[in-house]
């Protein structure tokens, strides 16, 4: 199933076309039917809360928790392998290239340790491989502190990192082989909720990297999340109507973060946006860590994109 479709001229009504398409898609209704749910009735905007209900209380196992400690159901070998088709039937399994050959900017989504390490590897793959940027490479996190794992993680690449965008840094660092940035900016409000930073780099031959750690629009309860990190970015470069971004991040969370990037740079800016997940099979990328991926981590991450195109719709008006 294709994703919503944002070229730079696309309507609230062609959004919202696309996000029904998705959501009542006959892979999703039959994997809600395996669940024992009926369809919600009602408009999209019912049938929209309806699914963002059911997801909870049926494919939710984060419960509040960061990814790494969310549970992993039971589930039958027919209910496990119906989750992997819908799955990659929804876009979450398999990674496409970017649709074009040149980019206004070009925005890395931070994530898990692995995730930082690959994610960067991969835009660095596109631009030595012709991918053309007019304006600039954003690598987007937070001050999230790192699991034990992740350190671990990291330590096994040779990376020393406590937060997500140490990681980040470290990664851009090893991939430009630069060893300081060339400007940066920032703000310790003793809290990682509310601080920020950001550090551009230049090597010759591509367009400057900037690594920002965003902080969050509600410190009071949570960490910055993707839609937080992508609205910073937004604050600290001159987006105009009709500029094309590509979106790298990993297979699984493409459906959920494109969604994000329509509702957060689309409908606000003008922007046009395609988003790609990581290709694990390129050769720069083998020797980097990658998780499994179970049916479990696949079901939570189709109750993401629902959420994702129920906040977008509502923006649509």
């Amino acid at each position: 199933m294709a994703l919503p479709n944002c070229p730079a001229d696309a309507s609230p009504v062609q959004l919202a076309r696309g996000v029904r398409a998705w959501v009542e898609s006959p892979p999703l209704r039959a994997l809600v039917a395996r669940f024992g749910g009926g369809w919600p009735t009602g408009d999209l905007t019912a049938v929209l809360a309806g699914l963002d209900d059911f997801s909870a209380r049926h494919w939710d196992f984060r419960g509040g928790r960061e990814r790494p400690e969310a549970r992993e159901p039971t589930l039958d070998p027919a209910t496990a392998a119906l989750v992997l088709t819908t799955a990659e039937a929804l876009g979450l399994v398999r990674p496409v290239r970017p649709a074009h050959p040149r980019y206004a900017h070009l925005v890395v989504l931070g994530g898990l340790a692995h995730a930082c390490l690959r994610r960067v590897a991969y835009a660095a793959h596109l631009l030595r491989h012709g991918l053309a940027v007019d304006g600039e490479v954003a690598v987007l996190g937070s001050f999230r502190p790192l699991s034990e794992v992740e350190r671990d993680v990291l330590a096994g690449a040779g990376i020393t990192a406590d937060t997500e965008v140490d990681a980040l840094d470290a990664a851009v660092r090893a991939v430009l082989g630069v060893a300081a940035p060339d400007d940066e900016d920032g703000h310790d409000a003793g809290h990682p909720h509310h601080s920020w930073s950001a550090r551009t780099y230049r090597s010759a031959g591509l367009p400057p990297v900037r690594v920002l750690a965003a902080p969050s629009s509600e410190p009071e309860r949570r960490r910055a999340h993707t839609a937080d990190t992508q609205r910073f970015w937004a604050g600290h470069v001159r987006l105009s109507p009709g500029d094309a971004l590509l979106m790298v991040t990993a297979p699984i969370y493409v459906p959920f973060q494109h969604c994000d990037a329509l509702r957060t740079l689309a409908v606000p800016y003008g922007c046009a946006i395609d988003t790609v997940g990581v290709d694990p099979a390129l050769p720069d990328l083998v020797r980097l860590p990658e998780p499994s991926l179970t049916p479990g981590r696949y079901l939570q991450e189709i109750r993401s994109a629902i959420r994702a195109m129920r906040a977008l719709h509502e923006v649509l008006g």
